[in-house]
């Protein structure tokens, strides 16, 4: 099929939109200096968080003095460690352990939902697959747990990650006398290798000073696991103008083609084969008739009685799971030459011409403008679009081409008595989404293929990606989000801080249905609504003169359910797309020794309010609650420690109000059959029945997690780190019948840094530890699981001028 480009139309209309709010900033002026805590700790790789960051309120408070759960990432930290992908986060951040979506680090986990990501401050389009957010491509990472300020908009409840680029570094570069830059080698394990470079410093644009800051990634690896592989090309380019003393203009860009695939996992899941690696091996019944090495819909559809059998779970049918006998099977279920088998972690469901291909293009426009009377107003501009791709052998294919354009003016000022400072932000803002998205997962079968031989006709789907028919979803149309947002942020002398704030949202959605590229063909329906809602924030602290500053944080956020591409489907939008959020949170934060011991413990529980705007894939329904600790401690110049802990509990809140839940079957849910041979030639789907809160447990989440992490430098160029995750048990699927046992991991390295050059070595995995993570587990982790990676290496070498 024919994939339309996004580049040229939706960018023209995207900057008349943008044009037509930036004008204002005619009226705009000079911004008082604001009195922002930072603490420099020699020797603390940035870990210490007295550093303004914009990303939770806006108000460039520290992490220190924000009255909710947030964690800071710095660079230093980031190479230090050698952190790589988004799943190593949860070493330095709690409540960010985040689930398997078939093996692409896309979007994090926070606190045991889906979230979001951010670019400077703004909302990316929805990432939760589609390509792997570019961890090493950023000088920064903000996690900040709980919903987005209301400055930001409509967002997931859970929390959200900010992304900001190496080449952020723009900013200040004109005040810099030379160039400067590097020159890095990445090589390791599975024939890793990434070659970077960068550049900047200061420059003239029209007889201005310009700072500039240029990135550049490009990525060939192997991989672990069978028939995958990386080839990725990360590009960003940022400059800082100043062209009056009142009027500063930040723009710039990231451009990220990647060619991957996504990974299933294990299949054929059993108890026994996460003990002990045993699999039952065989071949599924021929289907493909017509010969040409695809199985079509029409040719499933002629045996889907009998491959897809739908127990139903309830008692008003008098048919459970542990009822169903060996006896119960169609013939055509059962593999062929059943056996049994010990299967390696690298033996997984990817075919050899599986395919996940995304290019994603952003773009920022930034303008600070201050007056005489103490105004800032910054007017944000951004612009996202991306091209996707994903297919997978055994059923299941996707593309999406989506693009966003927002543009947020801010105003800004502040109020100072003897006694107190009061900031004061007011931000009207558009956010216009326009979508293309198509899916196939009927027929989707895990358990057709044997993972000890190469993926054939016997598991092969037509796809519908490939021949332009038969989709699951095919919806295009876009959104548009009108947001008027305030926010005050009140500080008095005593150490009594209040940050209040306040939005209202309208969202026009207007979404059509192509019935005639459906696998069973109707009309072309189209629907338009309109959704409005409220946010809020209120949020209480104390600064104590010890040291101590406990606070009280409660809000309510409006959130706008999109698909993995962005997309608001026809029924969806029927449904309700819109819904709230609410979060109460309480907690204590600390910095003591001279600001070089830090400390934050939260208390939380946070719940989605709108039980008819589920969308399972990328922000089901839940009621969370659990405790956050975070420890970071610069104990002398040579030694940096840091520590964490998680407790949380996720509850399916639609699960338990409709007493069950939809989800592949596996064998271990089936008790009654004695021979799973008998049922991996399809896929016995049905209801999971929820008796009380516990059976509504969200799975593959461990309840307690304890990180700690350390590096020593010795002062003479080397220094040493190592950090540890140590994770609960957990259950594989939303039924409880498959448990992932416990894991503690351990990674180590060495560093050295020269005047010019450092060198890194970093041993991933250190013991060897044997581990999985649940793939999808509400609705798949019956049938599949993601074996982690073994043992592996990772060397760096940079140069620096």
């Amino acid at each position: 099929m024919t994939i339309r480009t996004f580049i040229s139309n939706p960018l023209a209309k995207a900057v008349a939109i943008g044009l037509t709010t930036f004008l204002p900033l005619q009226a705009l002026a000079q911004e008082t200096e604001e009195d922002v805590e930072r603490i420099e700790v020699t020797g603390s790789l940035g870990s210490l968080p007295g550093q303004d960051v914009e990303a939770v309120f806006g108000f460039g408070k520290s992490i220190l003095e924000t009255p909710r759960s947030a964690s800071t990432i710095s660079q230093e930290q980031l190479e230090r460690f050698s952190v790589s992908d988004i799943d190593e986060l949860v070493a330095f951040a709690p409540g960010t352990f985040t689930q398997s979506f078939f093996g692409v680090a896309g979007s994090l986990d926070v606190r045991g939902t889906p979230g979001e990501t951010y670019f400077r401050g703004v909302k990316r389009l929805d990432n939760p697959g589609n390509y792997p957010t570019p961890i090493g491509a950023s000088s920064r990472i903000d996690i900040v747990r709980g919903p987005a300020s209301p400055i930001y908009g409509p967002s997931k409840i859970g929390g959200y990650l900010n992304f900001n680029p190496k080449s952020a570094r723009a900013s200040g570069g004109q005040y810099l006398e030379n160039n400067t830059g590097a020159f890095s080698y990445t090589t390791g394990t599975w024939d890793k290798s990434i070659l970077t470079a960068e550049i900047g410093g200061p420059g003239k644009l029209a007889g201005k000073d310009m700072g500039f800051y240029l990135y550049g990634e490009v990525e060939n690896s192997g991989s672990y696991y069978q028939n995958s592989g990386t080839d990725q090309t990360v590009l960003q380019a940022s400059f800082n103008v100043d062209i009056t003393d009142n009027l500063r203009i930040e723009f710039g860009g990231m451009y990220h083609d990647y060619d991957g695939n996504q990974v299933a996992g294990w299949n054929r899941l059993s108890q026994d084969l996460i003990d002990n690696g045993s699999y039952v091996t065989g071949t599924a019944k021929p289907l493909d008739i017509n010969g040409d090495g695809s199985i079509s819909h029409q040719e499933y559809n002629l045996e889907r009685d009998g491959i897809n059998p739908f127990i139903f779970n309830n008692a008003d049918f008098g048919l459970f799971p542990d009822r169903i006998t060996n006896a119960d099977f169609s013939p055509i279920l059962s593999l062929d030459n059943p056996g049994k088998t010990k299967l390696r972690g690298d033996q997984v469901l990817v075919a050899a011409d599986d395919v996940l291909l995304n290019t994603v293009e952003t773009l920022y426009f930034d303008a600070f403008y201050y007056t005489d009377n103490g105004w800032e107003i910054k007017n944000q501009m951004f612009y996202e679009g991306y091209e996707n791709l994903n297919e997978n052998a055994y059923g299941f294919s996707q593309f999406h081409d989506s693009w966003v354009f927002e543009n947020k003016l801010v105003f800004s000022t502040e109020y100072q008595t003897d006694s107190m400072l009061a900031q004061v932000q007011i931000s009207p803002s558009i956010r216009h989404t326009d979508f293309l998205h198509g899916d196939d997962f009927t027929n989707e079968y895990f358990n057709r293929r044997d993972l000890t031989g190469p993926s054939t006709a016997l598991d092969r789907r037509l796809l519908a990606t490939r021949i332009g028919k038969d989709f699951d979803n095919y919806d295009e149309g876009s959104y548009t989000d009108l947001g008027i947002a305030a926010m005050t942020d009140i500080t008095w002398d005593m150490g009594l801080n209040i940050v209040l704030g306040l939005r209202y949202d309208t969202i026009d959605v207007d979404s059509t249905s192509r019935g005639d590229l459906l696998l069973t063909p109707s009309d072309i329906v189209s629907v338009k609504e309109t959704f409005d809602g409220v946010s809020w924030n209120a949020s209480v602290s104390f600064k104590t003169e010890i040291g101590f500053i406990p606070y009280i944080t409660a809000a309510e956020q409006a959130t706008l359910v999109a698909g993995q591409g962005a997309e608001i489907g026809v029924g969806q939008v029927s449904d309700g797309a819109f819904d709230t959020s609410d979060l109460f949170e309480y907690g204590i934060k600390g910095s003591f020794l001279d600001d070089s011991l830090y400390f934050a413990l939260s208390i939380y529980e946070q719940e989605r309010t709108d039980f008819s705007a589920q969308a399972i894939v990328t922000n089901s329904t839940t009621e969370n609650n659990g405790t956050e600790f975070e420890l970071r401690w610069v104990i002398n110049d040579n030694l940096v420690v840091g520590a964490g802990y998680t407790n949380i509990k996720v509850y399916n809140v639609t699960a338990m109000e409709e007493g069950n839940q939809f989800g592949f079957f596996g064998i271990e849910d089936l008790s009654s059959v004695t021979d799973a041979s008998l049922l991996y030639g399809g896929a016995v789907i049905g209801f999971n029945l929820v008796d009380d809160k516990e059976s509504a447990r969200k799975a593959g989440i461990p309840e307690n997690i304890y990180t700690l992490n350390a590096t020593y430098d010795f002062q003479n160029g080397y220094a040493v780190n190592a950090s540890l995750v140590k994770a609960d048990e957990t259950f594989s699927s939303f039924s409880q019948v498959v448990t992932l046992p416990s894991y503690t991991l351990i990674n180590a390295g060495i560093f050295y840094e020269a005047d010019s050059w450092t060198a890194s070595l970093n041993i991933k995995n250190l013991t060897d530890e044997r581990y999985f993570r649940a793939n999808f587990p509400d609705l798949f982790g019956s049938q599949i699981v993601l074996p982690e990676l073994p043992r592996h290496y990772q060397a760096k070498f940079s140069y620096k001028f």
